[in-house]
């Protein structure tokens, strides 16, 4: 059955041509969250899901039959979910994927672009290093099920998404949220999770890092902290104290820099705690 045009955001089900109309009535898909660029969604599989893929990469499923999957703040405009059932059978859903309208700044400079010298290079490199390999921890926390909650409260002083274009050049995108507050403000754990990394000294940009993954491929970071209260490997709860705030790294003030990735995509804290009380 060829595919058909829908609204944006709205996810429908395509079961192949083989299959009887019963089936694909009995077999669906459920989701809760935004297919939006930046977004998060959380799905319940077909009962008796054998595999799952999303765009051709694998995706774990709860035993429960719940996973997790997110859209990359540059998404496309579609994505495809593929079940294969215990009996061989698949069941499809295309996503159509919101687009968002991202705040550009173009800034002149009076040299062309910006270069990174060779002595940040030599000490960025160890650094990324560090950052990859906490990303890759994969737990077993459950933190990805919950609702997320504001690691703290503040004024938001810097959006997902935003960019800048230096002489015509795009420049890397905001890739967090900012949280402006006072130095040595304690931030909390936004849900469950494991610390994959508390940076025993400051980063180039980021100062003191903490990282958290949530399960399922999904992690937190907290950039530019004055204190670290946790340990690598820590287990955390939702609402638990795990930092203070500071300007450690490439900041002006005292703020939190929380951002958030699913695998590779980088996605928008705000569609997960929903707009500050």
């Amino acid at each position: 059955m060829a595919a058909t045009a829908v609204p944006a955001a709205i996810v429908y089900a395509e079961a192949n041509d083989t299959e009887q109309s019963a089936f694909r009535e009995a077999v669906k898909f459920g989701f809760s969250g935004e297919a939006i660029q930046g977004g998060v969604m959380i799905g319940d599989a077909p009962a008796g899901t054998a595999s799952l893929s999303f765009d051709g990469d694998p995706v774990p499923v709860d035993e429960d039959g719940k996973f997790i999957i997110a859209f990359n703040r540059d998404a496309g405009q579609a994505a495809h979910l593929v079940a294969t059932l215990g009996n061989g059978q698949t069941v499809r859903k295309f996503i159509n994927i919101a687009p968002r309208k991202w705040q550009i700044e173009h800034v002149s400079l009076n040299r062309g672009g910006r270069t990174a010298s060779e002595s940040f290079k030599r000490r960025r490199a160890p650094e990324l290093a560090q950052i990859n390999a906490a990303r890759s921890v994969k737990s077993d926390s459950a933190g990805w099920r919950q609702n997320f909650i504001w690691p703290v409260k503040g004024r938001i002083s810097g959006m997902f998404g935003n960019q800048r274009i230096y002489n015509g050049s795009p420049g890397s995108y905001h890739s967090g949220i900012d949280i402006a507050a006072a130095n040595g403000t304690y931030y909390v754990a936004p849900a469950d999770g494991v610390v994959t990394l508390a940076a025993s000294s400051p980063f180039t940009l980021e100062g003191n890092l903490l990282m958290i993954d949530h399960g399922m491929g999904l992690n937190s970071a907290f950039l530019h902290s004055s204190e670290i209260l946790v340990e690598a490997g820590e287990v955390v709860k939702r609402g638990q104290p795990i930092g203070r705030i500071g300007s450690t790294g490439s900041a002006t003030g005292p703020h939190l820099h929380w951002s958030m990735k699913w695998n590779q995509a980088r996605i928008d804290p705000i569609l997960l705690t929903g707009a500050m009380d």
